[in-house]
């Protein structure tokens, strides 16, 4: 099961729901680097070197780094969803699809 990074963007509920869902899931918050306004980058190498996938509501600057070639364990773009069980859900069905998200990009669409 993927190790996942969320970013401050990512809603807690749908942290909480993939915890549930048995997902090991580190908040930026949890790691003391909230509110600092580090750039896109640093985040994105933060989770590369902690093997996590990232996961943000943050599609356009987190496909850029992608396209760019940064390096990366993975990247989750999502769109927001205020239905918070439904996006974990989608979550959930991409990941369990993928063998190794180690240099992929996943976008999760709300319907």
């Amino acid at each position: 099961m993927a190790t996942l990074y969320s970013n401050e963007n990512f809603p807690l509920p749908a942290v909480l729901e993939l915890r549930r869902l048995g997902y090991d899931v580190l908040t930026i918050q949890e790691t003391g680097r909230a509110d600092r306004a580090e750039p896109d980058e640093a985040v994105l190498t933060f989770a590369t070197e902690a093997r996590r996938v990232l996961i943000t509501l943050n599609r356009r600057h987190f496909i850029r780094l992608h396209n760019a070639g940064q390096p990366h364990a993975g990247i989750i773009v999502c769109t927001f969803d205020p239905n918070f069980v439904a996006l974990a859900q989608r979550v959930h069905q991409a990941l369990v699809v993928e063998v190794s998200m180690t240099g992929k990009l996943v976008r999760i669409n709300r319907p």
